[in-house]
């Protein structure tokens, strides 16, 4: 991280003599273009010469102080520099994202003591920035107990909680920034935006070992940063520089050293498990090879790293059991050309591809049709099924031109070019995709037993015709810096193309077949009353058309930072988004003209030498929309669901052998043709943005602790998502007078801002003609969408001084609304702006309250003790309140959208719980009948889960060998093998046609991490 202290030469009399081996503090960065840079900045005599010279590669500049004395260098390359005015030398390293002050003469025209100290200088607090940002080195991430991935470290800044595992790639939880949901981050390497906005769940990785620095950004970012809500990752990779460097590292997480999480028994099926994981395994090893030196000294530097890793999980369940190989062969090439040392060339290539080989197995020993698991929960692989193996991820590829084109005007230029895979299998359909999918929920309404011939891992199978699935980003920026006198002015643009290819599903064998029994008492079953104890059938006829859809985002910024007073900065931004996303055909489905987010923001260093600043700062941040939205809503699908009795069930392929009277009516949620933008996309449809405000205090003590407080307000003022309710159409076409109006010609579900009025075409006479018109808010019946975030943070660092540093943060936060935000993670719900919560009226009852990632306390400690020479030991703690935990289920009969215009298309047709509705008991009548009683429970009713405390610890014995360093280090993650329930089952009905408790209600569904260690070995040396 980066520390901001008083610099060895600006402090009035103060000495202080702090190595900076692993510095880092909590910040407030610059708003810097470009993102991968930094500044230099200060203040000498009048109209005098300033230079500096990079310790690292030798780049020199040199420019003029103004009037004032005041004199900037921009846009520097991270790295030690070289500071000389008036016969004076000064060194400062230059962090991602931030300003290093270093002051020749006092603020005002006043001069300095001079004080001569020795060893690397720790920079002062950055009065030069409003923002909230946290900066970590590779030296710290190499020295602490901490998950060697980038969410991981993001974790360790304050404002961010870990999300939900059911979000994000294989389990992996990402970070929640400020209240906002898991997929409403940016992440960024070496200035370019790797964020996959397919879904916003995931990003381009590089190679751990190739982190120079990871910034954080948690808050109050400037102008030249936009598309997200949450926070920014940005990242620079290592880089070469006149020495030689080399070196070899092993990481081991072995399996027989972790421990593993209790099964959780079912009260549903006490003779079945609800959570099966004990036996499940995981083990991690990966190796890496890295170098970095000059190719032409002063000029040309590279720095090159491979890296190899393997990692090995198993699950077992009752029928079935995986063995999981994910090889990850991933590298990266960073080149840095010093054409002159006005011109700077930078080019940074990734290979991130992953590939995951799946063996299959079945407790079904021998195969044969109908199956009989003769081995449930069986902790050993059985006979092996068909296996495939999926590939992630692809290339990056990042060019970058700087210009200091004179001592006042900078020039940068970027483009570049990502590709990811996206879940590619191969093969891509298994044996077996000939059958249909079958499961039967006769016994239980919340079982599902296999029959049939298909392969239970692959429900759905995939066009054989399409490309691979894979997403695109192209993307160019160009940004200029300006420093006129007191004025610090920066502008730019930047443009993007996304492309996402989708591979058309359907289900195995085309079809899927789901058998029911009613309960004792008979239930209504699409509609329809059916008499107890009546075995009936659910037909799914499903699929999606193969293609290719485009995103294209274009911004201008201006912002300047304005030295108002010698003490005193304010900030002025302003960006300017366009959001475009596309259709299959190329047609736009969603576009919006230019949206405006101002920046505001200041800065107040009240003592004058950078050891007290006040900041604050308010803005507008927009998030564009996902290309997910694009496949889903605006491809053709088809989808119906058809209800049947039926007459005996075929032995092999578990379908039915004759399908018997139909039940009700058949439930179309799409009928297989791709929609017109105009009817599927409300035509004054607004991307989803956020208003922020933080208001912050930091102070450096004598002692050369740091400490500071920072306030943080955030609400959404414009939501998006999908809303499914054709009463709202047919209520406004009566009221009209259209009678000849037919709901069902509106798309299943349509995307709008929840709480606005609504511009859609629709066939008001049912005649095929679309009229454009506008539905008032009132007729959809749900409210606007409301995410609010508070929260008061204190944090504070001792920095390394050869023996010790401690670093923490307590942050005080709540997070409220009816809606977590781009995804649901109480049902796992990763579809980027089209979740659950709006889809039907009755869905928002009860739905405002404290959010998934409401964490009410947060404690987090972390830092390194030397126990004696060559010894270390590092600690990290974490103590957080629990979540909020929901009820959720099948709304009532009696709910005003339990039935749509036409008896159907209703809430009630949905067939997950997705409601606050829950039941809550059964009730006699007087006739001798029951009554289902469904209760309204609101959003958090069922308490919280419990508080975590995780304790982790690392002791490492670093000598010095040969003419390198040897690190020796054993990790130990959970030190106490603390196993806290993270999440429980928030499902409280099963049975949507007779709905009823789960009795699996509030089982727990993921615990803690449990216990596991990581061995290190590493050794880096010079050539």
């Amino acid at each position: 991280m980066k520390a901001f202290y008083c610099m060895n030469s600006v402090l009035r009399a103060r000495p202080l003599a702090l190595s900076l081996a692993l510095a880092a503090a909590f910040a407030s960065g610059p708003t810097l273009a470009q993102k991968a840079t930094g500044d230099i900045f200060g203040h000498t005599q009048a109209n005098s010469s300033v230079s500096i010279r990079s310790v690292d590669t030798g780049l020199s500049r040199e420019v003029q102080s103004d009037a004032k004395g005041r004199y900037v260098f921009n846009q520097l390359p991270t790295g030690r520099y070289v500071v000389s005015a008036e016969g004076s030398e000064r060194e400062v390293t230059v962090r991602i994202g931030t300003g290093a002050e270093v002051d020749f003469a006092a603020k005002g025209s006043a001069e300095l003591a001079t004080i001569e100290v020795t060893g690397n200088a720790i920079n002062p607090i950055d009065v030069s920035s409003v923002e909230s940002a946290t900066v970590f080195s590779a030296a710290q991430l190499a020295a602490l107990p901490v998950g060697r991935d980038v969410t991981s470290v993001a974790l360790l800044a304050p404002g961010t909680v870990r999300g939900d595992s059911s979000i994000g790639r294989s389990g992996s939880s990402l970070a929640s920034f400020g209240g906002a949901s898991v997929a409403e981050n940016g992440y960024y390497i070496n200035g370019f935006d790797v964020t996959n906005i397919r879904n916003f769940t995931s990003f381009a990785s590089l190679p751990f070992e190739a982190i120079g620095e990871q910034q954080v950004k948690t808050g109050g970012y400037g102008a030249e940063f936009g598309r997200s809500l949450g926070g920014v990752i940005n990242i620079v990779s290592k880089r070469g520089s006149n020495e030689f460097h080399a070196g070899v590292a092993s990481y081991w997480a072995p399996e027989s050293l972790r421990e593993h999480a209790p099964n959780v028994s079912s009260i549903e099926s006490p003779n079945n498990y609800y959570r099966y994981t004990y036996s499940d395994t995981r083990s991690d090893q990966s190796f890496n090879v890295y170098g970095s030196g000059p190719i032409i000294k002063d000029r040309l530097f590279f720095f090159a790293i491979a890296e190899g890793r393997d990692v090995k999980t198993e699950d077992f369940d009752e029928n079935t059991s995986n063995l999981v190989t994910d090889s990850q062969p991933h590298g990266l090439v960073k080149l840095d050309w010093n054409i002159t040392d006005s011109h700077i060339l930078e080019f940074t290539g990734i290979s991130n591809r992953d590939y995951e080989k799946n063996r299959n197995f079945s407790n079904d020993l021998d195969g044969t049709v109908p199956i009989h698991i003769e081995d449930p929960y069986s902790t050993r692989h059985n006979r092996e099924t068909p296996g495939y193996v999926e590939k992630y991820g692809g290339e990056v590829y990042i060019g970058r031109y700087t210009g200091y084109l004179t001592d006042n005007l900078t020039l940068s230029a970027q483009y570049g070019e990502l590709t990811a895979l996206n879940a590619v299998r191969s093969p891509r359909n298994l044996p077996g995709a000939d059958c249909p999918a079958v499961y039967d929920s006769r016994r239980s309404a919340g079982v599902t037993d296999y029959l049939g011939c298909w392969d239970e891992n692959q429900f759905t199978i995939q066009d054989p015709t399409a490309p691979d699935e894979r997403d695109r980003r192209r993307a160019t920026r160009i940004d200029l810096d300006w420093q006129i006198g007191s004025h610090t002015v920066r502008g730019g643009y930047d443009a993007e193309k996304f492309d996402s290819t989708n591979v058309g599903l359907t289900n195995s064998g085309g079809v899927y077949y789901r058998y029911f029994r009613t309960g004792p008492n008979g239930s209504t079953v699409n509609g329809v009353a059916l008499p107890g104890n009546t075995e009936y059938v659910r037909k799914r006829d499903y699929a999606t058309k193969s293609g290719a859809y485009a995103v294209e985002n274009t911004a201008f910024y201006l912002e300047d930072s304005w030295q108002i007073a010698d003490r005193f900065l304010v900030y002025a931004g302003a960006r300017a988004e366009r959001f475009d996303n596309r259709n299959a055909t190329g047609v736009s489905f969603a576009k919006s003209d230019y949206l405006y987010a101002p920046r505001l923001g200041f800065s107040w260093d009240t003592s004058g030498d950078a050891t007290t600043k006040v900041f604050g700062n308010a803005g507008r941040y927009y998030i564009p929309i996902a290309s997910n939205t694009n496949i889903r809503v605006s491809a053709a699908e088809l989808f119906i669901h058809t209800f049947y009795r039926f007459d005996g069930v075929d032995p092999r392929t578990g379908a039915p052998v004759t399908l018997g009277q139909q039940i009700g009516t058949p439930s179309v949620v799409g009928d297989g043709t791709t929609p017109v933008p105009d009817t599927v996309t409300a035509g004054n449809l607004k991307p989803m943005y956020q208003d922020e405000a933080i208001l912050g205090l930091q102070h450096a003590f004598d002692s050369g602790w740091t400490a500071g407080v920072r306030g943080v307000w955030r609400k959404v003022r414009n939501g998006m998502d999908d809303y499914c309710y054709h009463g709202a159409f047919y209520a406004w076409a009566v009221d009209n007078g259209y009678t000849d109006f037919d709901a069902s010609t509106v798309p299943q579900c349509v995307i709008l801002n929840p709480g606005k009025d609504a511009e859609f075409a629709l066939d008001l006479n049912n005649d095929g003609t679309l009229t454009r018109v506008t539905i008032p808010a009132r007729y959809f019946d749900i409210a606007e969408y409301q995410r609010q975030y508070r929260a008061f943070e204190i944090f504070w660092e001792r920095p390394w001084d050869g023996k010790w540093s401690l670093q923490g943060s307590y942050t005080w936060a709540r997070s409220r609304g009816n809606a977590e935000g781009y995804v649901n993670s109480s049902i796992g719900q990763g579809d980027a702006g089209i979740t659950q919560d709006f889809d039907f009226p009755s869905f928002g009852d009860g739905a405002y309250g404290d959010l998934p990632n409401d964490r009410r306390h947060t404690l987090k400690l972390f830092g390194t003790y030397e126990l004696a020479p060559q010894w270390r030991v590092a600690g990290n703690l974490l103590i957080q309140s629990g979540r909020p935990i929901n009820c959720l289920g099948f709304p009532p009969p009696e709910a005003r959208d339990f039935e749509g215009p036409d008896g159907s298309s209703g809430s009630g047709e949905y067939t997950s719980p997705s409601s606050f509705y829950c039941v809550s008991g059964v009730e006699t009548m007087p006739d001798g009948t029951t009554r289902t009683i469904h209760t309204l429970y609101n959003r958090g009713s069922f308490g919280r889960t419990p508080w975590i405390k995780s304790i982790d610890f690392s002791v490492a014995w670093v000598p010095k060998v040969g003419n390198g360093d040897l690190t020796l280090k054993v990790d130990i993650f959970n030190v106490l093998n603390s196993q806290k329930v993270l999440q429980y089952n928030e499902t409280g009905d099963i049975a949507r046609g007779d709905p009823h408790h789960n009795p699996d209600f509030l089982l727990p569904d993921t615990y803690q991490a449990a216990r596991s260690f990581r061995f290190t070995a590493r050794y880096d040396f010079s050539l």
